[in-house]
């Protein structure tokens, strides 16, 4: 037993200096017990959206169609083909900041330096990676994580995903209710909303949405919640109102807010194509966002991708290994002087948007869950979509949306209303960490071609396997996760999948 001990410590310390941090257990080098809350927070948000935008741009674009890595070698995500080493890099880092924003809240508590907006800010950026580890791996390490520090546990149990998100809940009520109070904080420390409390508490309420969206079809409480948020008591749960409200840390270039992309070597930034998926819709549309003579700069489009031979074209993600297709769309990276890229772009910081909003709502209206106008929510979605990036977009949405055949008809079928919802969503969701991932799992939407040379017997994966350092180092409880919620495949459905 000591020796296995020894082994778990040992291992916490070299990994702790390595760039892969020690799963939960460990203590982030970014965090002191005597760091103030208004010293933690940047750093903590910074290095949680590193984190996030890596395996966005890695992962969720490879699986949801937005690039394809052209290879013909093994393990290509395009193909649903991914080793298992993927998994240890998003549940280290992500475990890691948990404990830089528990430590806020434990400072913030205290007698000293007593703020209960740090304390619902805290909670609120916990429930937010929380949430993300829960839907990226099901079952995992939560009421017991990050205690080694304090309580000296070194192994702890996994929850079930369901226990789990009805703490979330829980967390992000008290959240709502200690950010009530309004209480300033430092503007100087917090990246995201420069001191306005009233916007961290609109996001938080915002978050509930998605994450009570996530889990409707297991829970009736969490539709009437939608409800009793959306409409009954929505004095008491302010929520996003506009793009200006959008959670999103804007990296300036300057001290830490440097965006995480320049750390990608520019040859693999410009070496993914342009997915046929993510590109054809927007040509078709006519999508500003792509369009370079009206909206462009300099040349360049909005979302800095790189024209064919004078249009848009992609490449089939999930073709088979031999049929060698041509790159064709890419995105920019800065060798390109003077060109648009995502390498540089402020807002590649996303944590969550007023149009995501917008289509959460969406969906509750089309299913009946409140009772505002479903096409409403839809266009003005649609719309801020757009102008979240261009902001002097002013043709009416439903003029363009019409002229792309995309308008919101009341007589269609729910099925059709939701793929229409989440193919608009699904750009709405654009850089945002693996949401995208997250919704086509829950909903099947939007509907993605399904290439012949896809693996897995062309089923979408539904979770990351656990890093398999795990299985040595906390092997009783990752034996009880396993028997609770199944295999440790790639296959296994988490609670809010399952039927």
């Amino acid at each position: 037993m000591m020796k296995h001990l020894a082994y778990i410590l040992l291992l916490g310390i070299l990994l702790g200096s390595c760039t892969k941090n020690f799963e939960e257990t460990n203590t982030s080098p970014n965090g002191t017990p005597t760091a103030l809350p208004q010293q933690l927070l940047a750093p903590a948000l910074v290095s949680t959206l590193g984190y996030n935008m890596i395996r966005n741009r890695n992962f969720n674009n490879e699986l949801m169609q937005v690039t394809v890595d052209i290879s013909d070698s093994e393990g290509q995500v395009f193909r649903y083909d991914f080793r298992s080493t993927w998994a240890d890099y998003l549940y280290n880092g992500l475990y890691s900041e948990l404990t830089n924003f528990k430590d806020i809240y434990t400072t913030a508590s205290s007698e000293l330096n007593y703020n209960p907006s740090y304390k619902g800010i805290s909670l609120i950026c916990q429930s937010w990676i929380y949430s993300i580890l829960t839907d990226t791996y099901g079952d995992i390490p939560y009421f017991q994580s990050n205690l080694a520090k304090d309580s000296g546990i070194l192994e702890p149990r996994f929850d079930a995903q369901r226990d789990i998100y009805m703490d979330i809940f829980k967390k992000l009520d008290t959240a709502n209710a200690l950010l009530s109070a309004a209480t300033k904080i430092d503007a100087s420390g917090d990246p995201v909303y420069y001191g306005d409390v009233s916007k961290w508490r609109k996001f938080g309420n915002s978050l509930y949405l998605r994450l009570l969206l996530r889990v409707s079809a297991k829970s009736d409480s969490a539709v009437l919640k939608i409800k009793d948020i959306v409409e009954t008591n929505k004095a008491n749960y302010p929520i996003m109102t506009s793009n200006s409200e959008s959670a999103i840390l804007r990296w300036t270039g300057l001290g830490p807010y440097v965006s995480p992309y320049l750390s990608v070597r520019e040859q693999d930034f410009r070496s993914p194509g342009i997915a046929s998926f993510f590109i054809d819709n927007l040509a078709q549309w006519n999508d500003p966002r792509i369009d370079i003579p009206t909206y462009g700069s300099n040349g360049y489009n909005r979302w800095g991708i790189v024209p064919y031979s004078g249009s848009y074209q992609g490449v089939p993600s999930g073709y088979s290994p031999g049929d060698n297709p041509v790159k064709k769309c890419y995105f920019y990276s800065t060798s390109t002087v003077g060109a648009i890229t995502l390498m540089t772009e402020p807002m590649t910081g996303m944590m969550m948007n007023y149009a995501e909003l917008q289509f959460i709502l969406a969906e509750a209206a089309a299913k009946g869950w409140i009772s505002g106008s479903a096409e409403t929510y839809y266009n003005t979605g649609a719309q801020n979509s757009i102008t979240q990036w261009i902001p002097t977009w002013s043709v009416p949405v439903s003029t363009w949306l019409a002229a792309a055949d995309i308008e919101w008809l009341n007589d269609e079928t729910l099925e059709q209303k939701m793929e229409k919802i989440h193919k608009q969503k699904y750009y709405a969701l654009f850089l945002t960490d693996l949401q995208q991932w997250f919704e086509y799992r829950r909903t099947g939407h939007p509907y993605l071609p399904k290439g012949t040379g896809l693996r897995n017997n062309g089923v979408m994966p539904a979770r990351m396997t656990y890093p398999v350092y795990v299985q040595s180092t906390n092997p009783t409880n990752y034996k009880l996760a396993v028997a609770n919620q199944g295999p440790d495949l790639i296959n296994t459905l988490v609670w809010w999948q399952k039927p």
